[in-house]
């Protein structure tokens, strides 16, 4: 069966980063002196209002700003964010005696019932909304990844794809996502695009335990290519058990194939009978297979216990 082609955003020229997507025009805007009565206080009175007190030459505010609209966007309103420049603005602050930014404070009926100052962590930040508002759930690019991981996992690698992409038009640096498209790239056996991809991945993501199972993936996937046919590699194991080099190259076609279990075998067959064979390569292709699986996969926790037991017994 031929493998499936898909597209889907911009996410084939590997580019990744810049502004989110402006879907939070509806919950955050600016506000004046002018227009702070109709946007702060007369807003209160319905949904709790925070207000972000910044300044363009303060570098503490521009690295609050882009996780408290996160954080205040994932609410989907149940609270909204005016920002106010406080160089521009100045008597309303000068009013409310803030001294220091980013200050933030939350409005509720009108009235200001609680804030903060200095560049929380988003941890932070969502519990203080949270004490407005009650519990914020899952993000809607958080639900759009869960249900794009669940397709990939079912092979429904298109539809998986465009979910992934729906995720990174929302968060662009979103490495769950980027992952994600490498994933679909290489089961669609694309590969490279994969490596493409993974090679435009921002630095600061590139340590990330997605991108890096994802790398491993890729790299089981080229070896998968390099061992030969399945049924081949089968019968030779049959023929000759004694043949490590087919047995591990079984291995690997096995875990390309989505046969994790008995490819686990096959290498914990290899190290209990030659634990050094080759520098000890069934071990690192098990510990590979473990990154690239992801450590809470099944097979993952199959194959630790079954290699526990190999080593320390």
């Amino acid at each position: 069966m031929s493998e499936p082609t898909f597209t889907f955003g911009d996410t084939g020229g590997a580019s990744f980063g810049g502004a989110a997507a402006n879907g939070a025009s509806d919950v955050i805007k600016d506000t004046t002196t002018q227009t702070f009565m109709a946007d702060v206080i007369e807003a209160s009175q319905q949904v709790p209002v925070l207000v972000d007190f910044w300044a363009p030459w303060c570098g503490p505010c521009k690295q609050l700003g882009p996780a408290l609209e996160k954080v205040v966007t994932n609410a989907r309103g149940a609270v909204k964010m005016v920002k106010l420049n406080i160089d521009e603005n100045p008597e309303i602050p000068g009013q409310m005696g803030i001294q220091s930014v980013p200050t933030v404070v939350a409005f509720v009926g009108g009235r200001p019932v609680d804030a903060f100052s200095g560049a929380l962590p988003e941890s932070q930040i969502q519990k203080f909304v949270e004490k407005l508002a009650g519990p914020v759930g899952p993000s809607e690019a958080e639900l759009m990844l869960e249900q794009a991981q669940a397709m990939l996992a079912a092979d429904d690698i298109a539809n998986a794809a465009q979910f992934f992409a729906g995720v990174l038009g929302r968060e662009p640096e979103n490495a769950a996502a980027i992952a994600g498209i490498v994933q679909c790239q290489i089961k669609a056996g694309d590969l490279d695009r994969a490596r493409q991809i993974l090679e435009s991945v921002p630095a600061e993501k590139a340590d990330d335990p997605a991108i890096a199972a994802a790398r491993a993936a890729l790299e089981l996937a080229a070896q998968a290519e390099e061992t030969g046919d399945l049924s081949e590699l089968e019968a030779a194991v049959a023929a000759d058990p004694g043949n490590v080099q087919a047995r591990f190259d079984l291995a690997v076609a096995l875990g390309a194939k989505g046969r994790k279990n008995e490819a686990v075998d096959a290498l914990i067959e290899i190290v209990r009978s030659d634990r050094s064979w080759n520098d000890e390569a069934a071990r690192k292709q098990l510990l590979q297979f473990f990154e690239a699986w992801g450590f809470k996969d099944p097979a993952s926790a199959y194959g630790r216990r079954k290699l526990s037991a190999v080593l320390f017994s």
